[in-house]
């Protein structure tokens, strides 16, 4: 047999995919998500923008010193701060890599950098140049390079590999290309620059028209052999290139792609739902690969050939990208040693021996409301009970709603605003209303609710519900989670993870200045 090239998975999840608004992550949270893209044999991890802000720089710093067995990513823009930053983030990894970037078509150029061709050209250079003191793993990407002028594209490409840049990344920022388009300009920038052998040919795409993982395969057809990708397509706007989808792609048609990855297919669930629970942003039953519906069969027809071969309507076995996979049930009866064994097969690992203690607490307590403890369930504890450690400000103290037939909802609660204990009450449009404005009543945060949606974590009429809160107050976005049997609670939780978040000063940029 012919031994097939090597497809490199670039994660962005922690970097593009926090660009979703209310999508950003604190720096213990990035650490769980790169532990569990570790454990898939995810190629490289993209960290974050370490000169974005201090938090960002401090999230990929943790990420560099937690990751072994895969190599961790910085971002900087093709300035020298950024660059320098970047590489001090990276300064503890086993393998580090700077990913510096400028835009090269005629729009981005003149309207937003107001820089000439050879203004850009010279600085692309540079940032190469100096990013080659911290790392011999350097990539530089030519923002906006589906909409560049392919002359001058091949200009910059080929001297960025002069100066050393090992990884060419050829994004289409804003999902305008197609297939057939994306494909042939992959095709024709190998074959035009002279030393396009020299470094590893990526590509970075875009949602906007439903079209990133067709664009991204099409590439990697064509000769591309990394693909940038998120979790769950997680990504500004329309998300970015669905990491499952392209991994499954590849490895369910391999009569079509002379490539494979050397990734843990099994894993992919448990990060999809990590990801999930840690952002808020749930993924829709009909989702290919990781949805809930992504295996299953309605129709009559459908059933009866999957019974008798599964194969005559499944091509891929949902084993293999983790259903049904490492579905150990805990209950009421389970001890400590058994939930921390199960926390550590999912990949969790507390930080420290409290933490551990206050989880498994609090699977006790939902072991007594609910007889059947899943994975999902306990993904949804831990993150619970992390984000009940970062409220600082605000807690939930008791609540009380009542909601009967041809009367408006009340809700009475108690809450712990900075230590001190407040009481408020107020009356809605529903028991979740009520609650909501009892909340700000107390805390006055000053918000505009943007979304409000509920998730069952599993099946049955004692299933968690996940309840995802999005606020916005000034020009701020924030997400907040909250996870319970009582929905009501639940939406109550996430509503005051959000408050604590808009609460406390803003520690870091918006990641969207870091847009490839």
């Amino acid at each position: 047999m012919i031994a097939k090239d090597h497809l490199i998975i670039f994660d962005t999840t922690l970097r593009d995919g926090e660009q979703s608004p209310g999508a950003s992550m604190t720096r213990d949270e990035k650490v769980r998500i790169a532990k569990a893209l570790e454990r898939m044999r995810v190629d490289v991890i993209e960290a974050g923008f370490p000169i974005a802000s201090p938090g960002d720089f401090e999230a990929v710093k943790a990420v560099a010193e937690a990751i072994r067995d895969s190599r961790v990513c910085g971002l900087a823009r093709a300035l020298d701060p950024d660059i320098d930053r970047a590489g001090e983030a990276l300064a503890g990894a086993a393998a580090g890599r700077i990913h510096t970037f400028i835009a090269t078509s005629p729009i981005h150029m003149q309207k937003k950098l107001r820089m000439s061709p050879d203004e850009v050209l010279a600085q692309a250079v540079r940032a190469v140049q100096r990013a080659r003191r911290y790392t011999d793993d350097v990539e530089f990407s030519p923002e906006d390079a589906g909409r560049s002028e392919i002359d001058f594209l091949c200009r910059v490409l080929e001297a960025v590999i002069d100066a050393g840049a090992r990884t060419v990344n050829i994004p289409d920022t804003v999902g305008y290309n197609i297939p057939d388009q994306f494909g042939s300009l992959i095709q024709t920038l190998r074959e035009r620059i002279p030393n396009a052998d020299q470094a590893i040919f990526s590509v970075h795409c875009h949602n906007d028209l439903g079209l990133a993982v067709a664009n991204s395969l099409a590439a990697v057809r064509n000769g591309a052999r990394q693909v940038e990708c998120t979790i769950n397509g997680l990504g500004e706007r329309a998300g970015n290139a669905a990491l499952e989808e392209i991994v499954m792609t590849v490895r369910t048609r391999q009569d079509l792609f002379d490539c494979e990855t050397r990734l843990d297919t099994t894993q992919i669930m448990n990060c999809s739902r990590l990801v999930s629970g840690i952002t808020g942003f749930a993924v829709q039953p009909n989702k290919a690969v990781v949805g809930a519906n992504a295996f299953a069969h309605e129709s009559g027809i459908h059933q009866d050939g999957v019974l008798k071969n599964r194969e005559t309507y499944e091509i891929m076995r949902a084993e293999d990208v983790g259903w049904n996979a490492n579905r150990m049930v805990l209950g009421k009866h389970s001890g400590r040693n058994a939930f921390r064994t199960r926390l550590q097969e999912l990949g969790i690992v507390m930080a420290s021996e409290e933490d551990l203690n206050a989880a498994f607490s609090r699977f006790k307590d939902l072991a007594d409301k609910k007889h059947e403890i899943f994975d999902e369930d306990l993904q949804a504890l831990v993150t619970d009970t992390t984000l009940d450690a970062a409220n600082e400000r605000v807690k939930l103290i008791s609540l009380r709603v009542c909601s009967e037939t041809g009367e408006t909802p009340c809700a009475e609660l108690v809450l712990a605003f900075d230590g001190e204990e407040r009481g408020g009450s107020a009356r809605g449009g529903g028991p979740v209303d009520a609650t909501f404005k009892a909340i700000e009543s107390i805390v006055t945060s000053g918000t505009e609710l943007k979304l409000y949606s509920v998730n069952a974590i599993t099946s049955g009429t004692d299933a968690q519900g996940e309840v995802t809160v999005r606020l916005e107050r000034g020009g701020r976005i924030v997400n907040g989670q909250g996870a319970d049997t009582d929905i009501v609670i639940a939406s109550a939780k996430a509503y005051l993870n959000a408050c604590n978040k808009i609460l406390q000063p803003v520690e870091r940029a918006h990641p969207q200045q870091g847009h490839v």
